[in-house]
């Protein structure tokens, strides 16, 4: 029977992207619409998921690291001689499909996995692979948070996430840093403090010289920053930061949601968090509410790069002033 163990770690010197068919956000104030949180359908039918047409397409990082791309959070798999390690396992509807691509790679179990964060969309597919007997990690804060129900608040929607029954919930927890050695790979597992979440993980994978960010770096639009469950801007491009400058140049970057890309996007990525950041907080300073901070546009010079539309550069902004404001 899996018990839950705590790894006590030392520090090391380390988005949901809104989608196309989100409604509109009603107020600016940094809140969704005032109709109840959405339930699991309601959130899929929000987002244009349809589970059963989900196609799950795989690529290759390097010798024996894969990332599988389906509906949710980008699944990084490690195997080898060893077993099967994971990052993230998006819905547990979608575990079939998901272990059908693993064995095209040559997987037979998937022996832990690793959620980045305890957000539904990266971490239900729990409630499969705890049934399986497959060892799940994660930083202790998303432990707690899984015991619970709350309110994740995207800004232009809000869904009630329950809270996982035991046999999803980690059974393996860390603080700062923890290590595997697996499949003649060193994965460092590194938590820098509050960002997307307050339990986030960044996953690096030495050998392979890749990185899985989770939602700390999404690559598919702006990121969401889960204020109202203590995600933090600033810590966001803390966080970011740490990754950018304990990997290098050739390290493969993999975020959240989106193509896995480089290190230099990561840097381009946290200087224009960095510049929103300044401009939104100084807007906060010389006494501007969100509705002024939104009709000013400070997102409007990188919209089209970062994908922006209303939508999205509403919510965003929403989710910062909210995470700046938080006394």
């Amino acid at each position: 029977m899996k018990r839950a163990i705590t790894v006590l770690g030392l520090s090391l010197g380390l988005a949901i992207a809104t989608p196309a068919t989100a409604h509109d956000v009603k107020s600016h104030e940094g809140k969704a619409d005032q109709a109840p949180p959405l339930d699991a359908e309601g959130i899929y039918k929000a987002f244009g998921w349809d589970m059963d047409g989900v196609e799950i397409k795989t690529e290759k990082v390097a010798d024996g690291l894969y990332v599988l791309f389906g509906n949710g959070g980008n699944i990084a798999v490690s195997v080898g001689e060893d077993g099967t390690l994971i990052v993230d396992d998006q819905f547990p509807q979608l575990m079939p499909k998901i272990k059908a691509a693993l064995k095209e790679i040559g997987s037979e179990k998937v022996d832990f996995v690793i959620n980045t964060h305890w957000h539904f969309d990266h971490a239900d597919g729990n409630m499969a692979l705890g049934k399986d007997g497959t060892w799940i990690v994660s930083q202790s804060n998303s432990r707690e948070k899984m015991l619970d129900d709350h309110i994740i608040n995207l800004g232009f929607v809000a869904y009630e996430q329950k809270a996982y029954p035991k046999h999803a919930r980690s059974d393996i927890t860390y603080d700062k840093t923890m290590q595997f050695h697996i499949n003649d790979q060193q994965i460092d597992l590194l938590h820098v403090g509050p960002a997307h979440t307050t339990g986030d993980t960044a996953v690096i994978f030495r050998g392979a010289n890749a990185v899985h960010l989770g939602d700390v770096f999404n690559n598919s639009g702006y990121p969401f920053v889960d204020a109202d469950n203590g995600g933090d801007i600033t810590g966001m491009i803390a966080f970011c930061q740490a990754v950018h400058d304990t990997i290098n140049n050739d390290t493969k970057v993999i975020p959240g949601h989106g193509a896995v890309t480089t290190r230099a996007k990561l840097a381009r990525y946290i200087e224009v968090l960095t510049t929103i950041r300044d401009r939104v907080q100084a807007m906060i300073d010389e006494g501007k509410g969100l509705d002024a901070i939104v009709a000013a546009q400070p997102t409007a010079e990188f919209d089209k790069e970062f994908y922006g539309a209303e939508v999205t550069t509403t919510a965003f902004l929403g989710r910062v002033y909210a995470s700046l404001t938080r006394e």
